[in-house]
């Protein structure tokens, strides 16, 4: 092998590292030129430097490279984006670093729109906040982990805190397999034993559907892939580093002639290695539009995740209520099976004292056996609410679980959830909290930003390059070096870019069309769950009072057949009427519960609820 300028080769890859650990702003001032970059001036020294001088120069970028403390520490990042330091060095912690290296700082804002055409720098947070020397080492901050949060004017979204409490796990056996592949092929994965049931409170069911919804967890993951694409968008702001390299071995045989002989036989190799630096400066706004699509983007996966939490809250609510409607009725059916069992009993008695007839107890059959037929079919929809919820949830295919039953009549007063605002109030406060509004806003800035991407990818294109390659070939090496910029620009698509654009422009109209429905279906949301909680706490107040009727209505007919004066067909309709007016009432009572779990839905997203 020939000789390698290792000399050069050390100023390059010092150049290279130096330009990788660089904040992103810093770096597009080093390849402008900013002639008051101190890293600027390193650069240029680190190319003119002698061989001596750059193994000391790479031997420092080494120790910055491994050490992330040194590397991004906030003191290092102020210090390279200040124009204005000076170019004395000083020796800290074993490295060169300037001097005016003292001050923390925030990275430079996002550029307004007016001022995309002029440059284009890394998108960061538009608040500016000082933190205290002493927090620097703390834990990290939202600005500075780069995680975005939408500014909606509502409170912080606690949906983190909601899935994460490591302190109020639900306990284990209720938790999903962590594996969604897994599907039961014994017997004994599927049984449910009867009467084994766990009874859980709604907080519970609640709770449980956080953790182990399969909706919810799409959602999840659906705000981690956006993020991710904003992670993509965001890395069009760094520069491309690619090398290459090859060996090549080519067998050479001698050849004779008149002349005599030419060439050796032998195998001869080359090696090739290549090594470029490419970075878009200027891009017509294009990378600030699509990064802030993607910034849009996250906001609506993150609202996202918030309606499918609404939506969860809400279809476990309605579950869960069924269930206990559906133990309600099992209770009062089972009631009514034991009244209409003792209700025969006597009739037969009474049959056989003389003092009863053959059609009371036949009309007391009936009723027992219509009664147990209601009992059976109540206890069916008790076992399909139970497996319905138990979906919802995604437990373990062997568990089964109960709801608490629901207070009794007489402690409805004391136990059940009042709404204390007007109809218009209530109005007024979902068009303030639904997400579902949130969310189309967030969609027409989406497809807004995407059309300002497709118009300027035909604007003016500045990209800056270096490259660098090196061969060997028969012991004779060279290399050569080249930068420079380069300049694109599309004058004719055939008008792509702009039919591009006009179908975005067409998607933010359509979201803005979107948002007026969805103002309308809001509303009329709101209007139908109000209305149906008022006149369902009203049904309960009757509802109560004829239960207490109903309950007097039966001891006197009891009363009256026992002394003569009245008749089974009394009993039997007495009997009757308290089965409905319980029934009422249940219903009654978890339809209020039910319109007001959908009230709440309409009028929240989870930032100010539960």
């Amino acid at each position: 092998m020939g000789y390698i300028n290792h000399s050069f080769l050390i100023r390059i890859a010092v150049l290279g590292g130096l330009l990788s650990a660089l904040p992103l702003p810093v770096f597009a001032k080093i390849l402008i030129g900013d002639s008051n970059s101190t890293l600027a001036m390193m650069s240029t020294q680190v190319l003119a430097a002698t061989p001596d001088d750059a193994e000391v120069l790479f031997d420092t970028s080494s120790r910055i490279l491994t050490d992330p403390e040194i590397l991004w520490s906030p003191t290092a990042i102020a210090g390279v984006t200040d124009s204005a330091f000076d170019t004395q060095w000083q020796l800290s912690n074993g490295i060169l670093w300037p001097s005016a290296l003292t001050q923390v700082s925030q990275l430079p804002n996002l550029p307004s729109d007016e001022e995309e055409d002029a440059t284009e720098s890394v998108p960061e947070s538009s608040e500016e906040t000082e933190r205290p020397a002493s927090d620097v080492d703390s834990e990290p901050s939202a600005l500075d982990t780069g995680e975005i949060v939408p500014d909606t004017g509502q409170a912080a979204s606690t949906a983190e805190d909601d899935l994460l409490d490591e302190n109020n796990w639900p306990p284990t056996e209720l938790l999903a397999d962590p594996n969604p592949l897994v599907v039961p092929t014994l017997e004994s994965e599927i049984f449910l034993q009867e009467g084994e049931e766990r009874t859980i409170s709604l907080e519970e069911a609640i709770e449980l559907s956080y953790f182990n919804n399969q909706d919810l967890q799409v959602a999840l993951l659906g705000l981690e892939q956006a993020e991710s694409a904003l992670s993509e968008a965001r890395a069009a702001f760094s520069p491309v580093v690619t090398t290459s390299a090859d060996v090549t071995s080519q067998e050479t045989d001698t050849t004779t002639t008149a002349f005599g002989t030419i060439g050796d036989d032998g195998l001869d190799t080359s090696l090739n290695a290549a090594v470029s630096v490419n970075y878009d400066l200027f891009t017509s706004g294009q990378r600030i539009a699509t990064v802030r699509a993607a910034e849009e983007q996250v906001r609506f996966s993150e609202l996202e995740v918030d309606r499918q939490r609404e939506e969860l809250r809400l279809e476990t609510t309605s579950l869960y209520y069924d269930l206990q409607e559906s133990g309600e009725q099992i209770r009062i059916n089972q009631a009514f099976v034991d009244e209409a069992a003792r209700n025969r009993r006597d009739n037969v008695l009474r049959q056989e004292a003389g003092v009863g007839t053959t059609f009371d107890v036949l009309r007391a059959d009936v009723q027992l056996a219509n009664a147990q037929q209601d009992l059976i079919q109540s206890q069916s929809q008790q076992r399909i609410a139970r497996r319905n919820l138990a979906r919802l949830l995604n437990l373990p295919s062997t568990v089964n679980v109960n709801a608490t039953p629901v207070p009794a009549p007489d402690n409805w007063e004391e136990t059940y959830e009042r709404w204390e605002l007007t109809l218009e109030d209530s109005v007024l406060l979902a068009f303030q909290g639904r997400v579902e509004l949130e969310q189309q806003l967030a969609q027409r800035e989406i497809s807004t930003q995407q059309a300002r991407a497709a118009l300027a990818a035909n604007g003016p294109q500045v990209s800056l390059f270096a490259n660098y390659s090196w061969s060997d070939l028969l012991d004779d090496s060279s290399d050569n070096y080249s930068f420079g910029a380069r300049f694109d620009m599309v004058l004719v698509d055939g008008g792509a870019a702009r039919a591009r654009a006009r179908q975005q422009e067409a998607n933010a109209d359509i979201a803005e069309e979107n948002f007026s429905e969805q103002v309308d279906l809001v509303r009329f949301e709101v209007e139908e769950a109000y209305f149906t909680m008022r006149s369902n706490e009203e049904n309960v107040r009757t509802a109560r009072t004829a239960i207490t009727q109903a309950v007097r209505a039966l001891e006197l007919a009891n009363l009256r057949l026992d002394a003569g004066v009245g008749t089974q067909l009394d009993v039997l309709t007495a009997q009757s009427e308290l089965t409905q007016a319980e029934g009422n009432w249940v219903s009654a009572a978890l339809g209020y519960s039910r319109a007001l779990a959908s009230l709440q839905r309409a009028v929240s997203n989870l930032r100010s609820t539960l």
